[in-house]
């Protein structure tokens, strides 16, 4: 899953896609370097973010999931408003990518469920303009593997197929760099209930802790190492900003398997 943020306050690529024939361009480049789904965001989530409007989440969005869907990219929306949910499915998404695992808004739920679309459920306690401040975890996977599950089943009461729901721990949503480390070797077990699970951790400011790089982008060789480890422990999807280096990475790891 390509990083496509339409955004100009994201953590790593903020301001570079305001340009909505850029971000296209890039999506389409990614798609040509191996991604297979491309993943548009018009709101940041970085911890201090403060919340766009959903007017101004639409006019950033709109253009490039429908410029992407028109050349038959694989498009998810990272959104947690159903009403830039619906208007990006209106416009050719096909998945919906809600940090707040359907809970921020009470129309997300029927409206994945109507639509029949494909859809990321995240962990996270806390939201972004309080740096995702929340109680602390008595055991970290196995209290964030209860939420994901808890949610999941949620939705299939609400009528959202099984095998539309993946499963996302939400690496650097109000957790530490060891509960980061802790939840990513643990993939397999986020995933033994047989939903697929998401990593994203790329250039992740956790990465920066542990290796003192601040420039988000110098982190690549890191993030590229942990989305092979995490599909080596069981990922079905990583969310990357480099897709080149990861899809190298992943060929020759596969091939040595």
């Amino acid at each position: 899953m390509a990083i496509v943020n339409v955004t100009p306050d994201s953590f790593s690529d903020g301001g570079e896609r305001l340009d909505p024939a850029q971000a296209i361009e890039d999506g389409l480049r990614f798609v040509s370097e191996g991604a297979d789904i491309v993943d548009v965001g018009g709101e940041s989530t970085r911890p201090g973010s403060q919340p766009t409007s959903p007017d101004e989440e639409l006019r950033r969005i709109l253009p490039v999931v429908e410029g992407l869907a028109r050349q038959k990219a694989l498009v998810s929306i990272d959104t947690r408003r159903a009403s830039v949910a619906r208007a990006a499915l209106d416009a050719g998404a096909r998945i919906v990518n809600d940090v707040s695992a359907l809970r921020d808004d009470e129309a997300m739920l029927p409206l994945v469920a109507g639509r029949d679309a494909d859809v990321v459920l995240m962990h996270r306690r806390g939201l972004p303009e309080n740096t995702f401040a929340g109680p602390a975890y008595a055991n970290v996977v196995e209290d964030v593997r209860r939420f994901l599950l808890e949610r999941a089943a949620a939705c299939e009461a609400g009528g959202v197929k099984r095998e539309r729901i993946a499963l996302d721990p939400g690496i650097g949503f109000g957790k530490s760099v060891t509960q980061e480390l802790e939840l990513i070797t643990a993939t397999g077990r986020l995933g033994d209930a047989g939903y697929p699970v998401l990593i994203g951790c790329s250039r992740k400011s956790f990465i920066g802790r542990l290796t003192g790089l601040e420039k988000p982008a110098d982190r690549d060789p890191a993030s590229v190492w942990l989305a092979v480890e995490a599909v080596r422990r069981g990922a079905a999807i990583v969310r990357v900003h480099n897709v080149v280096a990861t899809r190298q990475a992943l060929a020759v790891w596969s091939a040595m398997k």
